[in-house]
């Protein structure tokens, strides 16, 4: 190798070793054509002893007539490389806990209070609760779902989580959604809507005396014989003021819903913006008995016994549940109130569309729901 010829030039089919601005390079020719490599090596003496060896294949490729003319063959590979190659750092893969704390600070812009602190608190529980966290794991999540939840809390636990990864993709935070292909059937059940089960008069009227005679929970008389006489939400009578009171009408335009900070005030109903509810002579001595002797329009109807929001979720665990034990009421969650005032209105043959405007639901609701809730109060016509 580089044996020259008596002129002083390279024999053919040699390969020569060239210092190119501080870097070495192999030149040689080959059928009359001149060929070049940089090899991008500083001239260093192991850096010329890597280009030898380089030099050494092409030459021997030259006399075999088996030269590779796109050279590929004999470019450095990463620089004839004297460099240890450095592995790649692989970024860890979130938690759920993390996803879902970026994706509920992504929400809580477009949800409601309520809707951010009851249900996107809960679920947060939840996965605080897990026995992993790892999306790689998703089957253990699913198991422990299944196991502590009823199916219906844990569908839409699942839900949560699966929008939430959806989001995480979008992102870019993850590159796939482990929950995708995992469902939970859920048996048909019945909603707060849909869980119809009234209270006949006499108990009615039962509920109403054993609040009104109990020194703990007798400042609560009126507010659940409104409930009862109107049907409305809980949460919209306890966001009820008085400036919401007319001579003819109840105007619902505001409720009271759970969030971050506790209890709030917010414009609107939970199906529509307002409402308005026909005074009779039964509202009429409920309000007249708890009107205030100053009328401050901004003050609440129903105020808890310090003045402030009625805690419904509380008032429902402790007074509801404690009256009906004591006057022997088979127990109903206190929305039940609602249902009893359609129930008894339906009874009473009045219009379905009128009471859906009263209560602020669908007359198709009504008539598919509460046809005939009291069995036991309906009597069929004498047919002979």
């Amino acid at each position: 190798m580089f044996s020259k010829t008596p002129t002083g030039r390279a024999s053919k089919g040699s390969v020569s070793i060239l210092n190119s601005n501080d870097r070495l390079q192999l030149r040689f020719r080959y059928k009359s054509k001149r060929y070049y490599i940089s090899t991008g090596l500083a001239d260093t003496p192991s850096n010329r002893k890597l280009a030898e060896l380089k030099a050494s294949e092409i030459e021997k490729d030259i006399l075999c007539e088996q030269l590779d003319l796109t050279l590929e063959k004999y470019q450095p590979q990463s620089v004839l490389s004297t460099i240890t190659p450095i592995t790649p750092i692989k970024k860890p893969k979130p938690q759920l806990d993390q996803i879902w704390d970026k994706y509920s600070e992504f929400k809580k812009p477009q949800i409601s209070p309520s809707t951010y602190a009851k249900d996107f608190g809960k679920h947060r529980n939840h996965i605080a609760k897990l026995p992993t966290r790892s999306l790689d794991e998703a089957s253990a999540i699913f198991d422990y779902l299944l196991a502590n939840l009823t199916p219906d809390a844990a569908k839409r636990c699942l839900t949560q989580f699966k929008a939430c990864c959806n989001w995480a993709m979008e992102e870019g935070l993850i590159e796939s959604n482990p929950f995708t292909a995992i469902k939970i059937k859920v048996p048909l059940g019945a909603t707060e809507e849909q869980d119809i089960n009234p209270f006949s008069k006499e108990e009615r009227d039962l509920i109403i005396r054993t609040f009104a005679g109990d020194r703990h929970y007798g400042h609560y008389t009126n507010y659940v014989r409104f409930l009862f006489y109107t049907g409305c939400r809980p949460s919209e009578a306890v966001g009820l003021k008085w400036k919401h009171i007319t001579n003819s009408v109840i105007q619902f335009r505001e409720s009271v819903v759970v969030s971050e900070e506790g209890l709030l005030l917010k414009d609107g109903l939970k199906t529509q913006r307002k409402r308005d509810f026909p005074i009779n002579s039964e509202l009429q001595s409920i309000l007249d008995e708890i009107r205030p002797e100053e009328d401050n329009p901004e003050s609440l109807v129903f105020p808890s016994p310090k003045g402030k929001f009625i805690d419904h979720h509380n008032f429902s665990n402790r007074a509801w549940k404690a009256i009906l034990t004591k006057c022997s009421v088979l127990y109903r969650k206190s929305y039940q109130t609602r249902h009893t005032f359609i129930s008894l209105c339906v009874e009473s043959h009045i219009n379905s569309t009128a009471i859906g405007r009263w209560t602020g639901t669908s007359a198709k609701m009504i008539d598919n729901h509460y046809g005939a809730t009291n069995f036991t109060n309906l009597r069929p016509p004498e047919l002979f």
